[in-house]
């Protein structure tokens, strides 16, 4: 059974206002994940404690200080968009289903991947540090994509 939406609605806000797409039903995930143009991060959001205190902020930092970003930035809320989740889940190939979970795909093919195993046992700061480190790898700044 899902999370209520009132229990949630600020979890998922940490994410909105930094500019990620919610993505709610399995149309909105193939919508989404099935446009192999560019970057896109894919959060898997969680109530979790590590989700509060580890991941959203480190995704916060990464985002908001890194010069060098992914072109989009897609949410889903596991506990609560169960199907859209689960549908997300199926592009991460190889890995375990996870939330919290970062991942990343540049031209439809999954790159990097953060597990929880990778967010528990860490601060924001360090997640933020190892996302800026992906983006600089799979990333164009917009500097860089102007001038070509």
């Amino acid at each position: 059974m899902p999370y209520p939406e009132i229990m949630i609605r600020p979890m998922r806000e940490e994410l909105t206002r930094l500019g990620a797409e919610e993505l709610k039903t399995v149309e909105d995930v193939d919508r989404t994940l099935g446009e192999p143009k560019g970057t896109l991060m894919v959060v898997v959001n969680s109530i979790c404690g590590c989700a509060a205190g580890k991941a959203r902020p480190g995704i916060a930092r990464a985002l908001q200080h890194s010069a060098v970003r992914p072109d989009r930035v897609a949410t889903v809320f596991a506990g609560a968009d169960i199907e859209a989740t689960e549908k997300a889940r199926g592009y991460f190939t190889g890995y375990q289903p996870s939330s919290p979970s970062i991942a990343l795909l540049k031209d439809g093919k999954l790159v990097y991947m953060m597990e929880r195993r990778q967010i528990e046992g860490r601060g924001p700061e360090q997640i933020a540090q190892e996302l800026t480190q992906a983006f600089e790898e799979h990333c164009t700044s917009a500097t860089a994509a102007a001038t070509n």
